[in-house]
């Protein structure tokens, strides 16, 4: 880390930084607005247009070193591009161009700008980090580049040390854009790296970045997530959720860990009660001809039924699709407790009923399993060996479900 000067601590400035973004015309961008706060994730597929979202700011914020170009310019669009960013000081950049006519730069001096795009970080020579204006934090960033440099990997350890360093040290004033910053990181260095991201914003700076790394992404902050899609006839949007409430904060961060957080780059989810049925739904896929993971389909265990609601709202909140599956808990006599007949209705509505399979009275009356002890590793054995006829009817409806979410999500996107 950089032996730097003591210096006071900028602590979070409110008058620095990108409040307001929006695109129009612009490579995949024909039409997209989002509000990014001091941590922004771009979260979605590749080739939805978060890269595109990035290389936007920069054009209109350090023109010189990101002029436009043909290619920037969709070839089914009128040829009009504008770029709008909304300064934390009320000044405005703005960004705007037509055929045959060269772009015009009006507003706001913009901050201090360093962008790390991901295929800069692959190779031997630094990443290349461009701003027209420079400070400390910027310096921080580009010694740690000259120190590593012998390998990507060196590279990735470069951008941890000067974002500690900065963090450290208190240097604020820096907008940073990156694309992918798990990049040619373990696991713990990409948890780490997050945190010092966070603490990185505290100090005064932003970071607006691509990801498809669940360790980047703070469910309990949901309004700092954008995400990203690119559909057949309106290019890229974006999609900006509401935060969770402030009675479900607590909740959220103590049920949401790296694996459910995969949530968020699923095409489609299934929410499931437990252990039992994320360890045999798989198998229920296959025996259809399906792989979950080549289908990018999240089988997410919620910890619980009275947790499904909270899931469910959650994906409801966040575009992505899903299916809910739940026993009824019915009784021998037939009948239900008050207290699960409300939590069943409380699914119901929360989800929406065609997201809702319930398997009556529970998953081993359905599954054709008898006795508790053991029960996920018996279920997994079983079903492990069971062909597509053998397959409850309503786990085969869960899969189809699934499935065909899918494929809705794959023709919006041809």
């Amino acid at each position: 880390m950089d032996a730097l000067p003591s210096v006071e601590p900028a602590g979070a400035d409110a008058s620095f930084g990108v409040t307001r973004v929006e695109v129009s015309g612009f490579r995949s961008a024909r039409d997209v607005a989002f509000s990014p706060g001091p941590l922004c994730a771009l979260v979605g597929e590749a080739n939805a247009g978060k890269s595109n979202l990035l290389a936007a700011i920069r054009a209109v914020l350090d023109p010189a070193a990101a002029p436009l170009t043909a290619a920037d310019v969709p070839k089914d669009g009128d040829g009009e591009v504008s770029i709008r960013v909304r300064l934390a000081d009320g000044r405005t950049a703005a960004l705007e161009a037509s055929p045959g006519q060269d772009a015009v730069t009006v507003g706001a001096n913009p901050p201090p700008l360093l962008f790390l795009p991901a295929e800069k970080r692959a190779g031997p020579l630094p990443a290349a980090w461009t701003t027209r204006r420079k400070g400390r934090a910027t310096s921080v960033f580009k010694r740690a580049f000259a120190r590593h440099t012998a390998t990507p990997g060196a590279q990735a350890l470069a951008v941890l040390d000067a974002v500690e360093s900065c963090s450290s040290h208190g240097l604020g004033g820096l907008l940073l854009l990156i694309e992918e910053p798990e990049l040619y990181l373990r696991p713990q260095a990409q948890r780490y790296l997050y945190r010092l991201l966070r603490e990185f914003s505290l100090v005064g700076n932003q970071v607006i970045y691509s990801t498809h790394s669940p360790a980047f992404l703070d469910v309990t902050r949901m309004d700092e997530l954008v995400f990203v899609e690119r559909l057949v006839g309106t290019g890229t949007r974006a999609l900006q959720p509401e935060p969770v409430s402030a009675d479900e904060d607590f909740r959220v961060m103590t049920e949401f860990d790296a694996a459910r957080s995969e949530l968020f780059l699923a095409r489609a989810v299934v929410l499931v009660e437990g252990l039992t049925e994320k360890l045999v739904l798989p198998f229920v896929f296959s025996a259809l001809g399906y792989d979950v993971d080549r289908e990018a389909i999240s089988i997410v265990e919620c910890g619980g039924k009275p947790n499904l609601p909270l899931f469910a709202r959650i994906c409801r909140a966040t575009g992505v699709s899903f299916v809910v599956v739940h026993d009824s808990d019915r009784k021998t006599s037939g009948r239900l407790a008050p207290a699960e007949q409300a939590l069943n209705a409380l699914i119901a509505e929360t989800a929406g009923e065609e997201r809702v399979i319930v398997l009556d009275p529970d998953f081993e009356a359905v599954a054709g399993l008898s006795g508790h002890k053991r029960k996920p590793e018996r279920a997994w054995r079983e079903f492990a060996e069971r062909a597509a006829v053998d397959m409850p009817g309503e786990l085969v409806v869960v899969a189809e479900r699934a499935i065909s979410f899918v494929r809705a999500y794959a023709e919006a996107r041809r």
